[in-house]
């Protein structure tokens, strides 16, 4: 009968989980994308995602940001104080041993017959054994809240580490697309200085007015300003880097390459599923995992705590012959405590884990959603920008056309020196906005990567069995290189 009442109290405080939020078979876009007849089969998320850039200096700065970076150690070191947390609840379910050694002198100042001897001396040698039975899963849900945090914590480090390396692939990119800029300005500056050579040439002659002298000198300035302004960015850039790296901005130099790497093609099949791999989302289940584990530790507190006790050892007047039979003592039994009345409480504290235990499913659900958000929008990103970018060259192309016609056409004197500005202008801005949507193209690709928590494989595109449900999303046309 006590068997079957203690099983049946302990069943009291088992808590129940909630279901995970569903991640969707299918992305939404459904421009390029198709639904596609396929099974992805699961693969390990590399560490070096970044690679895919092919960039040998990005690279070598990656190895370095998981070793300096300061935001890093401090996770780490919340990461050292779960493990400790968990350690120590491990610890509770054990049974405590302890040892005692004790002497002292008492005396009395009262008239009676024992006082009369005078002050007594005692000197005790003990070991004591206690065990918390953990009959209601207090300590068993404690240990288990205590884990799912210290894996949260992992998944945290985890988070933070993606973040970091996200954060410094595209301030790199950044980088590159600034020098980038500087290069195209250096050859605007060429080209408006031989163009103010040839005015002023033209003007001495008396074939140009003045005019045409101050629009080419004006041209000539502004681009000079605008390299000023490119080299400070690229250099705030550089310090940033630094700074990342857990470096001061003096000790990083980076050599100027002005060449922006080139965007990996995202692959035709890329499945839903890659969002589990996220940490932050693996963080957040585990969080709800542990402040589930709360609600049963509030709801044992409602139940007595019974530990086991033992006591063995020696007690005598002297030192000299302690350890002997005559002074030897001991004691085992249970002791059980258990709160009649604490005023609510108990029924507060239960409360208030339930109120927890319902903030983080809600913080899980929200980030799955978040994540989907973040994929989505950089799966649609990325391809309208390799779109752009492919307009975008062809209308550079007929920029510099028309500059080199204008030009010819300026020199044989058949137009004046402002169809030159012009041009000169429209193909400069030309070739600037091919940048920028290149340097946005590619910090899409980068945060699409960090999104899915590593890189696709891009094996997954081909020799696939058809014919299985549809779990993943198909780019029409096509298969990308690694």
């Amino acid at each position: 009968m006590a068997a079957i009442l203690l099983a049946g109290c302990a069943g009291t405080t088992r808590v129940a989980t909630p279901e995970p939020s569903p991640v969707p078979d299918n992305f939404k876009e459904d421009g390029p994308w198709r639904q596609a007849n396929t099974t992805v089969a699961p693969t390990a998320v590399p560490d070096a995602w970044w690679r895919l850039f092919n960039d040998p200096v990005l690279d070598q700065l990656q190895d370095q940001l998981v070793v300096g970076n300061q935001n890093l150690r401090a996770v780490l070191a919340q990461v050292t104080q779960a493990r400790a947390a968990l350690g120590n609840s491990q610890a509770a379910r054990l049974p405590t041993l302890g040892v005692q050694a004790s002497a002292t002198r008492a005396g009395s100042a009262r008239a009676d017959s024992d006082s009369n001897r005078g002050p007594r001396n005692t000197v005790s040698f003990s070991g004591t054994a206690a065990w918390e039975l953990d009959l209601w899963g207090r300590l068993s849900h404690a240990t288990k809240g205590a884990d799912a945090r210290y894996q949260a914590s992992l998944q945290d480090l985890a988070a933070a580490r993606l973040s970091a390396q996200a954060t410094l692939a595209q301030t790199y990119f950044a980088l590159r697309a600034a020098e980038a800029q500087q290069a195209l300005i250096e050859r605007s500056i060429a080209i408006y200085q031989r163009s103010l050579e040839l005015t002023q040439a033209r003007h001495q002659s008396g074939v140009a007015p003045q005019t045409d002298v101050l629009q080419a000198q004006t041209q000539l300035r502004t681009a000079q300003a605008q390299r000023i302004e490119a080299g400070a960015q690229r250099a705030q850039l550089e310090h940033a880097i630094a700074v990342l790296l857990g470096r001061a901005p003096s000790e990083l130099e980076l050599a100027q390459t002005s060449v922006l790497p080139d965007a990996p093609a995202v692959p035709a099949l890329l499945p839903s599923t890659l969002l589990q791999r996220r940490p932050d989302i693996t963080a957040a289940a585990q969080r709800v995992r542990a402040a589930y584990a709360e609600i049963g530790v509030a709801r044992a507190a409602y139940f007595p705590s019974i530990t086991l006790g033992a006591t063995a050892g020696y007690r005598g007047s002297a030192l000299d012959g302690l350890l002997s039979a005559p002074n030897r003592f001991w004691s085992l039994g249970p002791a059980l405590a258990l709160a009649l009345f604490d005023g609510g409480a108990r029924r507060a504290a239960t409360e208030q884990a339930q109120g927890a235990a319902d903030q983080a499913t809600a913080g899980y659900r929200q980030a799955v959603l978040t994540a989907l958000q973040e994929v989505e929008d950089n799966l649609v990103l990325a391809d309208r920008l390799r779109q752009e970018a492919e307009l975008q060259r062809e209308a550079f192309g007929f920029a510099q056309r028309n500059l080199e016609i204008t030009q010819d056409q300026y020199r044989v004197g058949t137009v004046s020196y402002l169809n030159v500005v012009t041009a000169q202008t429209t193909a400069l801005a030309s070739e600037r906005t091919l940048l920028d949507v290149r340097a946005r193209q590619i910090n899409a690709t980068s945060l699409l990567l960090k999104n899915i928590a590593g890189r696709w494989d891009p094996a997954q595109d081909a020799g696939q069995p058809a014919g299985a449900p549809a779990t993943t999303v198909a780019q029409g046309g096509g298969t990308p290189s690694r």
